[in-house]
């Protein structure tokens, strides 16, 4: 049982520490980095799948849940591994000379409107969306690692062209952010509300065949 949770502190461990890091080298939050993310993702989907699903977001786990993919326990416990990985990515990234930078790298367009919000939020839907024909089984399980990491890149660069950050991801922006409360809150909410709807709209087409 505890397997599935290990799997989703190192999965987003790992995604949360690479964004960090590219962040902080001078990358940004440019669609380099969200290439290098779904990459990352994708290669988790084949690697923890079998064992906990590799929700590594708790955004994508809320979805799951309130479309009875996965039950309230285990939904409860993958948040708090996820953002304790996020947490100890933020850590051990800052153990190689990371402090307060950031925040530095950021765009500021509509970061504190609700032009973000809505471009965040959009960006998950579609991260969502094609998540959800994974676990609907409409998606080849070979591509599960492509359709997953290809929606995460696609729904990126969505928010991001639509003036946001394109994090898409809890977890991630907690870490990432947490200098700033204001953007935190955005970054953490607005993933929310865009996941459960794009599972919410692929239940119900799917349900409705």
């Amino acid at each position: 049982m505890y397997k599935k949770y290990l799997a989703e502190f190192i999965g987003t461990f790992a995604l949360t520490f690479i964004v960090l890091r590219m962040a902080v080298e001078g990358s940004g939050l440019s669609v380099f980095v969200a290439l290098v993310a779904s990459v990352t993702l994708g290669l988790f989907v084949y690697t923890i799948g079998s064992i906990s699903g590799c929700h590594i977001n708790p955004a994508i786990t809320l979805g799951q849940l309130l479309i009875r993919k996965i039950s309230f326990k285990n939904a409860g416990f993958y948040i708090i591994v996820q953002f304790l990985g996020a947490l100890a990515a933020w850590y051990v990234s800052n153990l190689f000379g990371v402090s307060q930078y950031y925040s530095l790298h950021l765009p500021v367009r509509g970061m504190f409107e609700l032009q973000a919000f809505l471009a965040e939020m959009l960006g998950a839907f579609f991260f969502a969306f094609g998540i959800a024909s994974v676990v609907y089984g409409k998606a080849k399980e070979q591509m599960s690692g492509f359709v997953v990491g290809g929606s995460l890149l696609f729904g990126a660069v969505v928010a991001t062209l639509s003036g946001a950050i394109g994090i898409l991801n809890p977890a991630v922006a907690a870490a990432l952010l947490n200098t700033n409360i204001s953007l935190t809150i955005l970054y953490i909410t607005a993933p929310i509300v865009g996941a459960v709807l794009g599972f919410q709209v692929y239940k119900f087409m799917v349900d409705g065949q």
